[in-house]
């Protein structure tokens, strides 16, 4: 019985091993030109302080608004749209540079969030005050 078990893992380590040595053999994937430059603009657009932000529950898909700069930006799956009124690009992504996006976006859509709740909640607060001070 424990020669049968020695060979099971024996097999399962090799199997093991072999993955791992293909994995780490393959080239690393480099980014095109395209995709560093919308990645880039991406990223910049996220960090603007006027731009405004949408998901879209449903789609997945997220939106990216600047008024001042016109520019608006789609962030859907594996794909990137940027649009302005002269332009329209539409850029595939490699999974995770659009994971990496996702990320940033989602961390400033939620940081908006908090920022905006905290706000309604001071809002609350003052407003619990004034009715007590009417009270009494």
């Amino acid at each position: 019985m424990s020669s049968i078990m020695k060979k099971f893992f024996k097999k399962l380590w090799m199997r093991f091993s072999i993955r791992v040595s293909k994995k780490l053999s393959q080239e690393i994937e480099t980014l095109d030109e395209n995709e560093r430059l919308s990645s880039a603009i991406c990223r910049n657009l996220i960090k603007h302080p006027e731009s405004t932000f949408l998901i879209a529950p449903l789609s997945h898909k997220r939106y990216i608004r600047n008024e001042s700069l016109q520019m608006f930006i789609i962030l859907q799956d594996d794909r990137m749209n940027i649009t302005n009124h002269i332009y329209n690009y539409d850029i595939l992504l490699r999974k995770d540079t659009s994971e990496r996006l996702n990320r940033i976006f989602d961390h400033r859509v939620e940081e908006s969030r908090s920022k905006f709740e905290a706000e309604m909640k001071s809002q609350v607060r003052h407003s619990l005050h004034i009715i007590l001070k009417k009270i009494i």
